[in-house]
């Protein structure tokens, strides 16, 4: 008996051992589970619809070629509201209950940042939020990757390019009274600096006004001829609509949240000349580019839309994350696909991105930016990278 009883408790050490309760979460013989926490039903839930569509589209891509090193990956998709505490409560049954290898593009930063200790403290990467905090990736964690390049480093190289373009001579800024305002004013003040120049003159506004006469009127009193702007959609559109009844035509910059196609749908001809940070082009039906074309084709002919920048996020997020996929082989762990990251470099995409390249103390895969403006409706890059960050 005392022998069947060590046969016994042998067996079930082996079984346990081989059981998936040993295995790497979210990762099978034939499937990698992952999640993203997106808005679709919040006040970005335009955004956030796109987002996961392009996202969907890439995964349906890759499936169809029979996944990544025979593994296909199976896309779970929460609704964050864009809130915080939804946030939570999705990533909570993302990580506890799905068990998810990778939680991808993690919409807004306020909810990125409110879900992060619960993604890291399971083990699970964080990939590249919809995001351009610099949290995101600093400091330099092993499963944090970030995707946009953030504002302070981004503005702090663009804003004197477009001063020095637009031949201003008086810089002014016009911000949101909060950290993300802050962090823009911060960068274009960095930048003037390169260039021997400063804002002459500063003024915010509260998160949700609607009337921005008063901070219009200083701006234009103070004479100044350039504007950055730390604003969000519709605060941007309120902020130029004001300058424009007032006569007052400075040259005006938003960053990487006033460059959207909405900003001309809901200000219309008024937004003509507006210029944005920006690191990846918004993929016209009707682009000059066959392959921005041919992908737009593609999107429409599945979603029943034209594709947005956020589609078009949604689309490269997984294609990076694909890469890294097939780089980390076919022994995939948490441990082998940073392994990969930290060693990738993926050459710029049809949506002109630049080069990215990644080390285990680099986490952002560039940190330049282009420059947009709006002609006619339609946002063209004005400035482009320099040759070296091509």
């Amino acid at each position: 008996m005392k022998h069947l009883s060590i046969l016994a408790a042998t067996a079930t050490a082996l079984t346990l051992a081989a059981s998936p309760a040993f295995a790497q979460q979210g990762v099978s013989k034939n499937e990698i589970v992952i999640g993203t926490a997106t808005d679709m039903s919040g006040p970005i839930a335009a955004w956030g619809k796109d987002y996961a569509n392009g996202a969907r589209l890439r995964v349906a891509e890759i499936n169809e070629q029979g996944g990544i090193h025979g593994r296909k990956i199976k896309l779970l998709i929460e609704d964050n509201g864009y809130d915080p505490k939804k946030t939570v409560l999705a990533t909570q049954k993302l990580v506890n209950q799905e068990k998810i290898f990778a939680m991808v593009g993690l919409m807004g930063t306020a909810a990125a940042v409110a879900a992060m200790p619960i993604i890291l403290d399971k083990n699970v990467i964080s990939f590249m939020p919809m995001s351009s905090a610099r949290e995101m990736f600093e400091p330099v964690h092993k499963l944090k990757f970030g995707f946009a390049p953030p504002n302070f480093d981004s503005l702090k190289v663009t804003v004197p390019q477009v001063y020095r373009h637009t031949k201003s001579t008086k810089a002014c800024a016009l911000y949101q009274d909060d950290e993300f305002g802050l962090e823009i004013m911060r960068g274009g003040e960095a930048g003037l600096k390169t260039v021997n120049a400063e804002f002459h003159e500063r003024t915010t506004y509260k998160r949700g006004a609607t009337d921005f006469t008063s901070q219009v009127l200083r701006l234009k009193n103070a004479g100044c001829d350039f504007v950055l702007m730390g604003t969000q959609i519709r605060e941007t559109v309120g902020a130029i609509t004001e300058m424009r009844k007032l006569g007052y035509s400075p040259n005006v910059m938003g960053t990487q949240s006033a460059y959207t196609e909405l900003i001309p749908k809901l200000g219309g001809k008024g937004m003509d000349g507006l210029y944005a940070d920006m690191f990846a082009l918004i993929p016209y039906a009707d682009d000059a580019s066959q392959p921005v074309r041919f992908w737009a084709n593609k999107y429409r002919t599945q979603f029943g839309s034209d594709p947005t920048i956020f589609a078009g996020y949604g689309y490269m997020t997984i294609d990076r994350f694909a890469a890294a996929l097939q780089k980390a082989g076919a022994n995939l762990t948490t441990d082998t696909f940073v392994k990969a990251m930290e060693s990738l470099t993926i050459p710029p995409d049809i949506f002109g991105s630049p080069k990215l390249t990644y080390s285990p103390t680099k986490h952002i895969g560039s940190r330049n930016s282009r420059v947009s403006q709006l002609q006619d409706g339609r946002w063209k890059v004005v400035i482009d990278y320099s040759a070296e960050e091509k």
